[in-house]
């Protein structure tokens, strides 16, 4: 704790989990839109139901290190924040959407970029970009007017509503919500046939929940100035661009190690499979459509407080009220944005 500043050791909790994440996204073939294409397109639901595992590790660790006080949820901004259902429905769909034009989430691009895409590069930058607009810059009155965001009275989870309203305890009704999540996933065939996506399910979950106890840990010891957070890739884009070109925006932080451990981790497991390669845009108009599918992201993740990965898998392990919303946003958008890009690609 004398050597290294808080922050740093904050940002090497994002390190060696968010290298982990990378290695699930390249190994264990973890990806939103992915999962969504195969299983509408491909009639393959196998990285859909992964889903299921991921989710259910996260929330069961997460609860039980809750439980044992290792994890403070009511840090968190998905409890410590009023629950804002037209900012999730509104910001869940405009992110799904764009992540349909640009062919992958914060997290995919990221995962891209580790692999040598050059293209998934433009797609970081770009919704670090309208991000950072959307949290602080210009659009950031109009955000707060049409959503704005208070401290919440009590807890914006289900868990603490089950155990206020029926007696029972939150890790028990968490571990019920695992096991579905777990039974649903391994209930498909291919899945059950798989067990590296299994193994690499579990420890994407556990980087969530890991990640959470690390800044629990460092937020009790730097008295609040560590917040405690999981992996999301909105916000934290534009935080590790900031950072890169002026050192500013907090100083380094858990947002800056999670972005460049998934970048580390994709770059390793491409290796490992050796499928790294260059790629570069060759067509103007898909440029284009990753551009605006880019600036759509970085505007609906802030104001759904978290993308495919941010609210989808870290707020879900919160058992938070705006995580389900978020994800059925997000799915639905990215639904309606893949069948619009199909539609447009059909012969006259």
């Amino acid at each position: 704790m004398d050597m290294l500043p808080i922050g740093a050791i904050a940002a090497l909790i994002g390190l060696a989990t968010g290298t982990v994440m990378g290695l699930a996204a390249r190994l264990g073939d973890f990806c939103t839109l992915g999962a969504i294409e195969s299983a509408l397109y491909g009639e393959d639901q196998t990285r859909l139901r992964l889903w299921g595992i991921v989710l259910g590790t996260a929330i069961f660790t997460t609860f039980l290190f809750a439980g044992a006080g290792l994890i403070d949820l009511s840090q968190t901004i998905y409890h410590s924040i009023a629950w804002n259902p037209l900012a999730s429905i509104l910001g869940g769909a405009v992110f799904g959407y764009g992540m349909a034009l640009a062919g992958n989430c914060g997290y995919g691009a990221l995962v891209r970029f580790g692999g040598g895409d050059l293209r998934a590069l433009v797609v970081v930058v770009v919704m670090a970009i309208f991000g950072f607009i959307t949290l602080s810059g210009p659009l950031a009155n109009l955000r707060v007017l049409l959503f704005p965001q208070t401290p919440a009275a009590v807890s914006q989870g289900m868990a603490e509503l089950i155990y206020a309203q029926l007696g029972v305890p939150p890790l028990a009704f968490a571990t019920l919500v695992s096991v579905a999540f777990v039974i649903w996933a391994l209930s498909y065939e291919p899945l059950r046939h798989s067990p590296s996506q299994i193994g690499w399910g579990i420890v994407a979950g556990l980087s969530v929940s890991f990640a959470f106890w690390g800044t629990t840990t460092l937020n009790n010891l730097s008295f609040g100035e560590i917040p405690v957070e999981s992996h999301s890739f909105t916000a934290p884009l534009g935080r590790t661009l900031l950072w890169l070109m002026t050192s500013s925006s907090g100083g380094i932080n858990f947002a800056v190690g999670s972005v460049a451990g998934v970048l580390g981790g994709s770059f390793l497991g491409s290796g490992i499979r050796g499928i790294f390669r260059w790629e570069a845009c060759e067509d103007p108009r898909e440029l284009g459509r990753q551009v605006s599918g880019a600036a759509l992201m970085g505007i609906g993740g802030v104001v759904a407080m978290g993308c495919s990965i941010g609210q989808g898998v870290t707020g879900f392990a919160t058992l938070a009220y705006s995580a389900p919303i978020t994800l059925a946003a997000i799915y639905f958008g990215a639904v309606f944005g893949l069948k619009r890009l199909i539609q447009g690609y059909q012969p006259d």
